[in-house]
């Protein structure tokens, strides 16, 4: 049997030591930072916002679901790819137009107060996050289309580099600006001037155009969008109408008005995606049948929401956590949650990615996914004991570090999983489904620190990352050949 011929694999300095030679390459340390600055602006900086005016548990919960349409980006990303702004040719225009509306609306936040204005501030804050979702499904289409294939390995190291960097930025920096200098008012408005600035980044980035070739009508595209939206809200009124007699007479409290509001949101996607495959979706429908034409379809987007929620049950109140439950100050949160934290998960995504290079992505998966559950017994170990800076500092650094390894293998994994002819809209379909436990978990998070206090909540993290790794031993065998398909891929690629 013929051995497969070997790959260069560039050292990390060569990596990005390409930043230097290539403007591609350059534009994707410059549009990742760009993608990964408004996250913590709608996540853990909102959430410290809040929690230091005062905000109720309950209510700061509840905020989590600011990140819904980073879960249902995958609706709308159809018609980013068919309808485009003329400037600046093909992908560029809409990032720009993403760019300047967050930027407009982080301004409009710093004029805001949570204590008389927390209805407007969520709104401002969905729509932040619906923009940054947004952003991401472009700009993800966009590196695909501009990279050569020699250079994609290097753009999305770079890309992820530069992504990682911006959250340190509004991760870190802002909650030390914000405890130190600015307040948070004036830190959001510091952050949206940002924004203004990486429009130029956008400007100068490289111009592709769009590819020749057949594409479906307006009109169709058009019509199946709004009969879709409208066929979900339809559905969404009904179900929510229908349910609350039922939690009245069960006398649900807050645990079971979630679960209800969780099923009401699993049937208006179910009918949503019933009337767009009714009527006629064609971009939004095509991707969905070649994803759901593989063996075991379900079973792997069961273990796409499932692999990191024990992960994103214990960052879902993490801020708060260090803040109230520990007594830390924002700026030592800032030094060392977000700003160790984050060069902890850099790490741990280079060591995974130099890991997955010499070994199988199911015992990549299998091994950090174990890591990054135990991980979380370092917060309930901050939780029983006396306060010790040494102490946050290793959990954090412990925890993020394994959070990185599991990531790298995760995203190796969403990659082996998307099909080439529909890679932007289903790798958004796949990213999307991978934030609901991020999303989900924050109104439950609150609830059980209520009810149980912080150390039973860190256990139940530990508790949480278990369906995940079961799934994933149940599916080895389809993973393993997800395996077999990439080494196919790179004999292929090496032998053109």
């Amino acid at each position: 049997m013929s051995t497969p011929p070997s790959r260069h694999t560039p050292s990390l300095w060569q990596t990005y030591g390409q930043v230097f030679a290539s403007r591609r390459i350059a534009a994707m340390l410059l549009l990742g930072f760009s993608s990964g600055l408004p996250l913590a602006l709608t996540a853990g900086a909102l959430q410290a916002w809040l929690t230091v005016e005062g905000i109720d548990l309950h209510t700061i919960g509840y905020f989590a679901l600011v990140g819904l349409p980073y879960t249902f980006k995958f609706v709308w990303a159809p018609l980013l790819d068919r309808f485009e702004p003329r400037l600046l040719g093909r992908r560029r225009g809409w990032i720009l137009v993403f760019q300047l509306a967050m930027a407009l609306a982080c301004l409009a936040l710093a004029q805001l107060d949570p204590k008389t204005s927390i209805r407007f501030i969520a709104t401002l804050s969905v729509l932040v996050a619906w923009l940054s979702a947004s952003q991401d499904v472009v700009f993800d289409a966009y590196r695909a289309d501009v990279l050569t294939p020699e250079e994609r390995g290097a753009g999305a190291a770079v890309s992820v580099l530069g992504y990682r960097l911006a959250m340190l930025v509004s991760g870190g920096g802002s909650f030390i600006l914000a405890d130190t200098r600015l307040g948070w008012p004036g830190t959001y408005c510091v952050l949206g001037v940002m924004l203004l600035l990486l429009m130029g980044a956008t400007v100068w980035s490289p111009r592709i155009e769009r590819p020749a070739g057949a594409r479906s009508g307006a009109g169709a595209e058009l019509k199946g969008f709004v009969a879709m939206v409208a066929g979900g809200a339809l559905v969404w009124w009904l179900a929510s109408l229908l349910s609350r007699p039922v939690l009245a007479a069960l006398e649900a409290g807050a645990l079971g008005q979630l679960v209800a509001e969780t099923l009401v949101m699993l049937l208006t996607g179910v009918g949503a995606v019933l009337v767009a495959r009714k009527v006629g979706f064609p971009s939004f429908v095509g991707p969905w049948d070649a994803f759901f034409s593989r063996p075991h379809a379900l079973a792997f987007l069961l273990l796409i929401v499932l692999y990191k929620l024990g992960d994103a049950f214990a960052a879902s109140l993490s801020t708060s956590f260090l803040l109230r439950g520990v007594g830390f100050s924002q700026a030592e949160i800032g030094a060392i949650n977000k700003g160790f934290g984050l060069l902890a998960t850099i790490v741990g995504a280079l060591l995974g990615g130099a890991w997955l290079s010499s070994r199988s992505l199911y015992q990549s998966l299998m091994l950090f996914g174990i890591l990054q559950a135990f991980s979380n017994v370092g917060y309930w170990l901050l939780s029983v004991l006396p306060k010790s800076y040494l102490l946050m500092a290793g959990a954090i650094g412990i925890e993020n570090l394994c959070g990185g390894l599991g990531t790298a293998a995760f995203v190796a994994f969403l990659m082996a999983l998307t099909d080439r002819r529909f890679s932007a809209a289903q790798y958004a379909l796949l990213s999307a489904l991978a934030a609901i436990g991020r999303v989900y978990v924050g109104p439950v998070a609150g609830v059980v620190v209520e009810q149980q206090g912080w150390p039973t909540f860190f256990l139940l993290t530990v508790a949480a990352a278990v369906p995940g790794l079961l799934m994933l031993w149940w599916l080895r065998r389809e993973v393993g050949a997800l395996d077999a398909q990439r080494d196919r891929s790179a004999v292929l690629a090496d032998a053109d």
